[in-house]
């Protein structure tokens, strides 16, 4: 079950079933929200979106709060976007019952895999089609393996309980703990899930591990697993959220029928804090009281997670008191007789067995760190009690710091400066001078307004990775599609709409694509290519009978200005828009109605303040060629 501090395998099971149900996805971006946290926006079919929030170590699901993307990208997301936006997304999995999620994503030739480990500090973890990691969010040095670029990612065992039944046997005949321990250390499925399934097999807990029927309690677990993936039904109690109720004596549950997990924990963690959109507040200089308070405010979060990774550590020291027991009281028998280097180089040998906890050995503090389902620091020749007092002791001491931390911050009286609140208005770009837009998925679309600014297009901006697209009809736009979009219906609509099609009235064009490879200037022997035009050899791409259509709006965020193209497009950055089909009136004359349509739907004091973007010569720069009319309702 999901608590504050995370989530479960069980959850994670769940999680992924609900993802995989959305497929086909595509990447659209990727945005580091906040330290340590990443927003993924995802693409699906008929326009869906969905946002993907990830916490390494904590939790991942999709949420539907708003997001404000953050103005200056840190270089991971950077790192993330160039290798994974608008590649789809093959699948989601969930490796064994760990807390690890591999997705799986698809991009020209290549496949790439993102890892989410969701356990102890976590991580994500960007790898080639061969697991070797091109970048980690955290570089991690252990034991039995190194999370650092260039190496390869290797995957823990995907543990008993999903390793068929003769390795679930073989497990459950080598443990030495009761067999509610067994399960829910040794076969990572929880305190809570571990009692569910003794109560279900009619096992007492407390009952040898290696003494009771494997294959009764095997189909327990598969049961469990198969809820976990076919009967989702969320409950959010407060203070836990499960996929599914379990026998235990919960609440009642405050999740309303038919919701999905995802939107379970939703609701259940708290959101990423966001400042409000579209507002930029402007300031000559950041005063030095803000600076002290942000600081202080960052140390309180710092501490705050110390203290809670010292509870975790108590928790398991005294869950597994007689292990850790047993363990302390070998390792200081062992240095009796033997160096720490010996010792470090017989744990390492071990396959099995109690050696296999420790992950690492520090010789110069005669410590050893063990994995109790958290990293625990444990100093051999103390009691279990000495360990832990330890770390009640940092845990004053955090606190300590917290509350004079605190007591500083109310001392801080901080002058308050004005705020200065504009929205920043489109640049000038390249393309602009040319007919453009942007596909549902952030693809750059540019087609040229006469035969000059087509050849132009061609001899000066078309790209081996391009995708040269033309109206099946005289007289059409040169279209470039520069990258790949998952989006071609919208393309297609907007070389359709720009070209002699909507000149002549008509509703529908057929359209074609090409590689730049295929696209040249040099005739066969005795013919003549106009300016403007070209020869197109080999294989094309045809999309048949495409509607035309032409939307216009007035984008607000993250620019100020209009846009246009395809309606789908427009739809998916704006909700003030105006649909046209040809029809009887000048591009002029029409450019003139949509623009009084726009600005009705603002406020009388915006209509003025939005003058020098929101004008007729803006609006007409997207009108085809040709007659209009406006889509009734507009």
């Amino acid at each position: 079950m999901a608590t504050q501090r995370g989530l479960s395998g069980i959850d994670v099971r769940s999680l992924v079933t609900e993802w995989n149900h959305l497929l086909p996805l595509w990447i659209y971006k990727v945005y580091v929200a906040s330290p340590g946290i990443m927003v993924i926006r995802l693409h699906g079919k008929e326009h869906a979106r969905h946002q993907m929030l990830i916490e390494p170590g904590r939790r991942a699901y999709l949420t539907g709060h708003p997001f404000t993307p953050p103005k200056n990208p840190p270089a991971f997301a950077m790192l993330l976007r160039k290798h994974l936006q608008g590649g789809r997304v093959l699948g989601f999995r969930q490796h064994g019952i760990q807390r690890i999620v591999i997705i799986d994503v698809g991009k020209h030739d290549r496949t790439y895999h993102l890892v989410l480990e969701l356990f102890d500090q976590g991580n994500i973890i960007l790898c080639d089609e061969t697991y070797k990691i091109i970048q980690p969010f955290s570089t991690h040095r252990f034991k039995e393996r190194e999370v650092i670029a260039g190496a390869r990612y290797i995957l823990p065992a995907e543990g008993p309980a999903t390793s068929g039944p003769d390795a679930f046997a073989e497990f459950l005949a080598h443990e030495e703990r009761d067999i509610v321990r067994a399960l829910a250390v040794g076969a990572m499925l929880g305190g809570p899930y571990a009692e569910y399934l003794c109560r279900r097999a009619g096992i007492e807990k407390k009952s040898p591990a290696h003494g009771v029927n494997s294959q009764t309690l095997y189909q327990e677990v598969l049961d469990l697993l198969d809820r976990a993936e076919e009967k989702i039904e969320p409950l959010n109690t407060g203070s836990e959220c499960l996929p599914f109720p379990i026998d235990t004596d919960l609440p009642a549950a405050e999740t309303a029928p038919g919701t999905s997990f995802n939107r379970a924990l939703d609701a259940f963690f708290p959101p990423v804090p966001q400042e409000k959109p579209g507002v930029v507040e402007k300031r000559e200089k950041v005063s030095r009281e803000a600076r002290i308070r942000a600081q202080q405010e960052a140390s309180i979060g710092k501490f705050t997670r110390n203290i809670a990774r010292c509870e975790r550590a108590v928790e398991a020291l005294y869950s597994e008191y007689q292990f850790v027991q047993d363990l302390l009281n070998t390792l200081n028998e062992a240095r009796r007789t033997r160096s720490w280097q010996e010792i470090e180089a017989i744990l390492k040998s071990q396959q099995t067995g109690p050696a296999t906890k420790v992950i690492a050995v520090y010789p110069d503090r005669g410590a050893v760190d063990v994995d109790l389902g958290e990293r625990i620091t444990l100093v051999v020749g103390e009691s279990v009690e000495a360990n832990a007092a330890r770390y009640y002791e940092e845990m004053k001491k955090f606190r300590k710091k917290i509350a004079g931390a605190s007591g500083a911050m109310e001392r801080i009286t901080e002058r308050k400066p004005k705020k200065v609140t504009t929205l920043p208005i489109m640049k000038k770009r390249w393309y602009h001078r040319f007919r453009w837009c942007t596909t549902s998925d952030g693809v750059l679309v540019v087609g040229g307004r006469d035969a000059s600014q087509n050849e132009e297009l061609v001899k000066k901006y078309m790209e081996g990775g391009d995708l040269f697209v033309h109206a099946d009809v005289h007289g059409a736009s040169v279209v470039i599609v520069k990258g790949t979009t998952a989006h071609m219906e919208e393309v297609a609509q907007f070389a359709a709409s720009f070209s002699g099609a909507w000149r002549s009235g008509h509703f529908s064009a057929d359209v074609y694509s090409v590689l730049p490879g295929q696209v040249s200037k040099t005739p066969e022997s005795g013919e003549y290519v106009s300016r403007g035009s070209f020869i197109i050899r080999g294989e094309r791409t045809y999309y048949r009978d495409v509607p035309l259509g032409i939307a216009i709006g007035f984008q607000r965020s993250p620019e100020l200005g209009v846009i246009g193209g395809p309606p789908s497009c427009v739809k998916s950055k704006t909700p003030d828009i105006v649909e046209l089909r040809p029809g009887r009136f000048e591009p002029n004359d029409i450019a003139k109605k949509v623009l009084r349509i726009l600005k009705e739907r603002l406020p009388q004091d915006e209509q003025r303040s939005y003058k020098g973007v929101l004008n007729t010569e803006s609006v007409a720069a997207f009108v085809p060629p040709g007659g209009s009319d406006i889509l009734e309702g507009e």
